[in-house]
């Protein structure tokens, strides 16, 4: 089947495995197969990171409470999860698309773009990601759909239309006909909030949206409006980014006065911790080594690490943090400066400690989060920060 006509043509693959975490615990343990599985926090007050599709039917989705989710399916097998895997097999993959692919952008843990335009010319880019996607399941033994079409949002879409375990071609020139049936819920970054304010406008299947003059959604929405509109109309230019992982983000603060003030420094560190995990969520990424920096008046410098389960929670990270801190600042000297590093980042889709914060805790730092990239990163902080 030819895909592309024009060598200039865009071909863009969308690879995402299907519901990871559960799957990677089934190929580890063959007796939970056809099973509903949820992977989360085993806590009275935890929150479904993942699950199988035998979960999905009974309405249990990531994010949710496990104790709202064992009241939809009591029989459900409920698990930790293990980040040290997880991350293990996000890299197999990683290594064997990276042997393959031209170009290719590694989205979050799971999900990964592919740029194969002109391929067409000698491989053929459907036959080509078939051929890929069974090398992957092969060696790696888990379940991964595909979406191949003209830009990343399409492929993504029709990717996700594929699930469980399929692939989805969508040939030029028919993107608009393919989102039009779809619920406007299909079109990534398209949550909840907006989904009930489209409904209110009797807005329900892209193809109503994509109808709607850019002007009318630019004024309910904003700028966001704009992006909508070029969604529903199968628009996006956005390039193939090509993969680097980061090792670390760090930041940290010289104090234009010499300071021996607990409240002073534990603020600013509350501060640096808050905006940096912040950094984390909207990279898609997870740290499990944080490590805190001191400088003494007289340039004597300290450092101390530790090593934590993958995380992105401020309170998780702030909570080491302060440990490391009172551990190094024993001389009670003035300090000069103050600095904190994560580390040993892999990319994950679950922003948060999610096998252990709460969905109110889950809850607060999504609002946070959606202040800050709205207003910037300083529009809400935590009140010790402040001080």
């Amino acid at each position: 089947m030819k895909f592309l006509t024009d060598m200039f043509q865009k071909a863009i693959l969308h690879l995402d495995l299907d519901a990871f975490f559960a799957s990677v615990e089934i190929m580890k343990n063959s007796a939970l197969q056809g099973k509903p599985v949820i992977i989360g926090g085993t806590g009275g007050r935890g929150v479904v990171a993942s699950c199988s599709y035998e979960a999905r039917r009974f309405g249990i989705r990531s994010a949710m409470p496990v104790s709202m989710a064992l009241r939809l399916c009591p029989g459900a097998i409920v698990l930790r999860g293990d980040m040290d895997e997880y991350s293990r097999q996000s890299k197999l993959i990683t290594n064997i698309i990276e042997a393959e692919a031209p170009l290719f952008e590694k989205a979050s843990i799971d999900e990964f773009y592919l740029d194969l335009t002109g391929m067409d010319r000698h491989f053929g880019c459907w036959k080509w990601s078939n051929e890929l996607r069974q090398k992957i399941m092969r060696e790696s033994g888990l379940p991964i759909s595909l979406g191949l079409s003209v830009n990343k949002l399409v492929s993504k879409v029709g990717a996700g239309e594929a699930k469980p375990n399929g692939a989805k071609l969508v040939e030029n020139g028919a993107e608009k006909l393919f989102l039009a049936p779809l619920h406007v819920g299909k079109i990534p970054s398209i949550g909840s909030q907006t989904q009930q304010k489209l409904a209110l406008m009797g807005v329900r299947k892209v193809q109503t949206l994509a109808q709607i003059p850019p002007r009318l959604l630019e004024r309910e929405f904003g700028k966001h409006g704009i992006g909508l509109w070029k969604k529903a109309n199968a628009i996006d230019d956005s390039p193939v980014v090509p993969y680097h992982e980061a090792k670390s983000i760090s930041t940290e603060h010289t104090f234009q006065t010499d300071t021996i003030d607990m409240r002073l420094l534990t603020g600013r560190l509350t501060e640096m911790v808050s905006f940096l995990a912040f950094e984390l969520r909207g990279q898609q990424k997870l740290t499990s080594c944080i490590t805190v920096k001191i400088r003494y008046a007289d340039f004597n410098t300290c450092t101390r690490q530790c090593v934590i389960p993958y995380t992105a929670s401020d309170r998780t990270l702030l909570l080491h943090a302060k440990e490391l801190f009172e551990k190094l600042y024993t001389r009670r000297q003035l300090l000069r400066l103050i600095g904190v590093k994560f580390s040993s980042l892999v990319h994950g889709h679950y922003q948060l400690d999610i096998f252990e914060d709460t969905t109110k805790e889950v809850r607060l730092l999504e609002q946070m989060d959606r202040i800050r990239k709205r207003f910037g990163k300083a529009a809400v902080m935590k009140a010790a920060a402040m001080r």
